[in-house]
């Protein structure tokens, strides 16, 4: 799928500008107090760019490159890393890291949140989940959340999201039916969509 990150963006200016709150990922995760976020599947960095704002060291992440030059204009402070999430492996950058950013005994990046929303999963080509699921996780530091919101019905169950997570070393925390922290499953029927919290690891003994 081919994106247009102007494009894509002017969505959410034009629905921000009539006052609809188009924050509400980043309003999720704050509520878990985190110091670092990796914005996985980044887009135009609308989620970073809200949290950077309220303070948190955060690093975006796609494989778009018009998205990314899109979030590269609208903050070009932040750090934007083109990569595929399936084969994510962020490596430390020494002094160019900041200290609210660990790295593993491997070197490897670590944050305390990793947050997928827009739909993340759907967009990855069919059978790749379980990779992009996996390389996600292992950016969590131990203890560390793992977070995604996306669509159900749409060839991606959750059924197969939870058993991607499992295998990938987190554990279902709370799942809800939408950003806003409605309940799920929704009583008034059917979900059609899901923000799901994973724990990956056992926690980390310094905190």
């Amino acid at each position: 799928m081919s994106w247009d990150g102007d494009e894509y963006q002017a969505r959410f200016d034009r629905l921000a500008a009539a006052g609809t709150d188009v924050h509400g990922e980043a309003g999720f995760v704050m509520a878990y107090g985190p110091a670092s976020v990796l914005d996985a599947g980044c887009g135009t960095g609308r989620v970073a760019i809200e949290l950077a704002g309220r303070g948190i060291e955060v690093v975006g992440v796609d494989v778009d490159e018009s998205m990314l030059a899109t979030a590269r204009q609208r903050a070009p402070q932040l750090e934007w890393i083109a990569a595929d999430l399936t084969e994510l492996d962020l490596r430390e950058l020494d002094d160019a890291a900041d200290d609210d950013v660990a790295a593993d005994d491997g070197g490897r990046r670590t944050f305390d949140v990793v947050v997928l929303a827009g739909n993340v999963p759907l967009f990855t080509p069919p059978g790749t989940q379980a990779a992009l699921v996996a390389g996600c996780a292992r950016h969590v530091r131990p203890g560390g959340l793992l977070i995604a919101g996306f669509q159900l019905g749409r060839g991606y169950g959750l059924d197969v999201f939870d058993a991607d997570a499992r295998a990938a070393g987190a554990e279902l925390v709370e799942r809800f039916a939408t950003w806003d922290r409605a309940p799920f499953p929704p009583p008034q029927g059917p979900a059609d969509y899901a923000v799901s919290v994973f724990r990956v690891g056992p926690p980390d003994p310094a905190g």
